[in-house]
């Protein structure tokens, strides 16, 4: 369309936020960041880059996390002018324990039948639960908050593992940062790679992030599940198997080590602990080549080594299976240098690539 003055641009899909008390700075600061900046560093775009707007959906005063204040314009009416392609974001919620008005229920409810697009960030995932749009749908959320939002709506299928869920018209994130990796998704599939990676470079960011939260989740200790006090059989095996990771151990070891046979240990560790003796020590034999990752060098063969995996390919299946990356990526992200073995020529200096290189297209 045009007209005397020329040619008239087409108005972007719009994004907006929810603003509640309580609200949440870092996950709302996200979607700020992400979708309510001018870019003037992208090429002309095919669709136009988002208008963004926040709504509040309670009354004021408005406390969010850190002792501010937040003053918006717009209140829960102004979701009714949304239309399909358009999206709401929920950057966390206030309180798990305070069940959503009724009102915001019904509004984005009758906003999703317009085909308008939901986006939560960590603990937002319970508004949208609380909706009914994600019975019988996959749903990521914070590793914390997972094992309640299964026991409040056992319908909706909680994944733990992932950084995000993208479910079409809904997509779920794990805990805060992972809101990044989210509406980076988001932006990779309403404009491409190429502007997703040209977003993501002025945040300082990777366009995509290997792994999922797993990897980022609290590391099992020797004691979980064992009741304190006197140290049972089961304890007593796993602090000896905790000093022999190295060695090809079995569960019949474990269970000659405190003199019981193999199927009464089971048992035990099983009532116990609350998982097998080779998931435990799997889990064990995983956390001792985290540790490894992030405080050497080691080659990734002599990690498998230390840990008892014998091969780097046991290594690397089980981390794959487990914390859904790599070890070479898991020490990038985690440990102190850039992944490359001592003697391969890596520059001097920190060790890690610079954020920004082409090469990499971030």
């Amino acid at each position: 369309m045009s007209t005397a003055g020329g040619p008239v641009k087409a108005a972007g899909p719009r994004v907006v936020a929810l603003a509640y008390d309580g609200l949440c700075t870092f996950e709302y600061g996200v979607v700020v960041e992400i979708f309510g900046l001018a870019r003037p560093e992208l090429p002309p775009l095919t669709t136009p880059w988002y208008r963004f707007s926040t709504v509040a959906v309670d009354p004021p005063p408005l406390r969010a996390a850190g002792g501010l204040t937040v003053s918006v314009d717009d209140t829960i009416d102004a979701i009714g002018e949304l239309r399909a392609g358009d999206t709401i974001v929920v950057p966390g919620w206030r309180d798990l324990d305070d069940p959503p008005a009724p009102e915001l229920v019904a509004t984005l409810v009758a906003a999703a039948a317009r085909g308008v697009r939901l986006l939560s960030i960590c603990s937002g995932v319970f508004l949208l639960v609380a909706t009914g749009l994600l019975d019988g749908r996959r749903a990521a959320t914070h590793w914390r908050h997972a094992d309640r939002l299964r026991a409040m709506n056992p319908s909706v299928e909680v994944d733990a593992d992932v950084l995000y869920v993208d479910e079409g018209s809904i997509i779920t994130s794990a805990g805060s940062a992972a809101g990044i990796d989210a509406c980076m998704h988001l932006v990779r599939r309403d404009h491409g790679a190429e502007v997703a990676g040209i977003v993501a470079r002025r945040l300082v960011v990777p366009p995509h992030r290997d792994g999922g939260q797993a990897q980022y989740a609290p590391r099992p200790h020797l004691d979980d599940g064992v009741a304190s006090g006197e140290r049972s059989p089961v304890a007593r095996a796993m602090d000896w198997a905790a000093g022999r990771l190295d060695r090809p151990l079995t569960v019949d070891d474990l269970a000659r080590s405190v003199a019981l046979s193999s199927r009464t240990f089971t048992r035990r560790f099983a009532e116990q602990v609350g998982t097998s003796p080779y998931r435990w020590l799997i889990a064990q034999r995983l956390g001792r080549a985290r540790d490894l990752l992030e405080t050497t060098e080691l080659p990734i063969d002599e990690v498998a080594t230390a840990s008892g995996f014998l091969t780097a390919a046991a290594l690397r299946h089980h981390f794959a299976k487990q914390l859904g990356t790599t070890p070479t990526a898991y020490r990038r992200s985690f440990g102190p240098g850039d992944g490359s073995p001592p003697g391969s020529g890596r520059a001097a200096g920190n060790g890690r690539t610079k954020i920004g290189d082409p090469t990499l297209g971030w």
